[in-house]
């Protein structure tokens, strides 16, 4: 490894791969460092990528095998209590048509590698089972490479680019981004859960092909700031759950009880009734929102995708936002090279097309919502029974009079939650996404 490069990519991720995409196309000399013994083996997400991120890298990529799960035509938000569910589903024609794939469910595993190797086929060097343990410097301080922890140990590059994630401990042991706090992050379990084909078409109501999301709030989260979701694969469901660290730590709760939980669930269990367990995994999300968002560039380096904070915790996005952070500083690079010249005066217009970029201004606009989630636990305690109480209440039919039922159904809610606290929670819901 003594040899020199353009550039050296910490991690082979969704944004170090698009990064390197982009660089070998063009003919730079660029290498990416993996510490997993290959791409994806030591990363998890839910399993949803979006297709145009992804085509502004690869722009035929259905075309070039990318292993796609299932095309997502319908998304559901569910509201859970401990023994029901309020559910708001959209479906919509354009995404069968015109809009396919604009939303696909993938294996980590698979697509990592997949995408791997379309860097691969462009000209980029990745190795895998090594770990990057430092950056070199010269005299004055500027990034001229990385160390490592293989024997021949150092190398050298022109240009560096972290991107190996939330929890990386590089980022934090050079001073560009400070340490992690546990209450800036999410732990996240998912289990895969094995079903045929046809069982997944025919309880989600798809066609072959066709897929499901489900993003899901309440107190299956036992109280604490938290999300569930489960997402439809070709022949399994992917069923996670997750919650802020500092939460997990206070309440002393172990995930795995907590997906045990959810499984049985009266809204979950008949989805995935009779399925094989096949993984389990467990994922550290950034959920700090625009506040956590480091200085993204310096002299010799830039910083990309989950390693950057860049997470949307409202929308439940990050794999669109690295694909986009890693293109950008491809972007950069290209330019700086142009000039000859990669101090941060030059790469700073990473952070400029950044900036420009919806990465950036999406959460900067969402920047209060990571502080409404948590200073408003009702969501995950008071609030879903309430809900739940007045809508039973709604839906019961007797001879009961309806402007009593409604009288009922007002006061299961307030009986959770005063009208003080209610009206509070809606114009700070309404601040936290305007």
């Amino acid at each position: 490894m003594e040899e020199k490069f353009d550039a050296a990519i910490v991690g082979a991720g969704p944004a170090g791969i698009s990064a390197a995409c982009i660089l070998a196309e063009r003919g730079v000399k660029v290498i990416v460092l993996e510490r997993g013994e290959y791409p994806g083996s030591k990363n998890m997400f839910g399993g949803v990528l979006y297709g145009r991120s992804l085509e502004r890298i690869i722009p035929d990529f259905a075309q070039k095998n990318c292993p796609i799960e299932r095309n997502i035509v319908e998304s559901r938000l569910s509201y859970l209590s401990e023994e029901s569910s309020i559910s708001l589903t959209y479906r919509d024609q354009a995404f069968f048509e015109k809009l396919q794939n604009n939303a696909f469910t993938v294996g980590r595993a698979k697509f990592d590698r997949w995408f791997a190797d379309q860097a691969r086929a462009r000209g980029a060097l990745l190795v895998c089972s090594t770990v990057v343990t430092d950056l070199l410097r010269d005299g004055a301080g500027r990034v001229v490479g990385v160390k490592t922890d293989r024997a021949d140990g150092d190398l050298r590059a022109r240009v560096v680019l972290l991107a190996d994630g939330v929890n990386s401990p590089l980022a934090a042991k050079t001073g560009f981004r400070p340490e992690v706090k546990p209450g800036n992050v999410a732990l996240a379990v998912k289990e895969l859960i094995g079903l045929p084909e046809e069982v997944i078409d025919e309880r989600f109501g798809v066609s072959a092909g066709n897929g499901v999301t489900n993003e899901i709030l309440g107190n299956v989260t036992l109280g604490m700031n938290g999300v569930a979701f489960l997402y439809t694969n070709r022949r399994s469901v992917s069923l996670g759950i997750g919650a802020n660290l500092s939460d997990f730590a206070r309440e002393r709760v172990r995930p795995y009880e907590m997906i045990e939980r959810l499984k049985l669930h009266p809204a979950i269990s008949p989805l995935i009734k009779g399925g094989k367990p096949l993984e389990y995994l467990a994922h550290w999300l950034p959920e700090g929102g625009f506040a956590t968002v480091p200085r993204l560039f310096g002299d010799g380096f830039l910083i990309a995708g989950d390693s950057a904070m860049l997470f949307n915790a409202l929308h439940r996005e990050g794999s669109n936002l690295a694909m986009a952070s890693g293109r950008l500083a491809a972007e950069t690079i290209l330019e700086a090279m142009g000039k000859n010249d990669f101090s941060s005066r030059t790469l700073q217009s990473y952070g400029q097309r950044m900036e420009e970029s919806f990465v950036l201004k999406d959460l900067k606009k969402y920047r209060r919502f990571p502080s409404f989630l948590e200073t408003h636990r009702e969501l995950f305690t008071n609030l879903p029974r309430g809900a739940s109480a007045a809508i039973r209440e709604i839906l019961t039919v007797d001879e009961t009079p309806k402007k009593t039922r409604r009288r009922a159904a007002f006061e299961a809610i307030r009986g959770r939650m005063t009208s003080l606290r209610l009206l509070r929670l809606i114009w700070d819901a309404w601040r936290s996404v305007r």
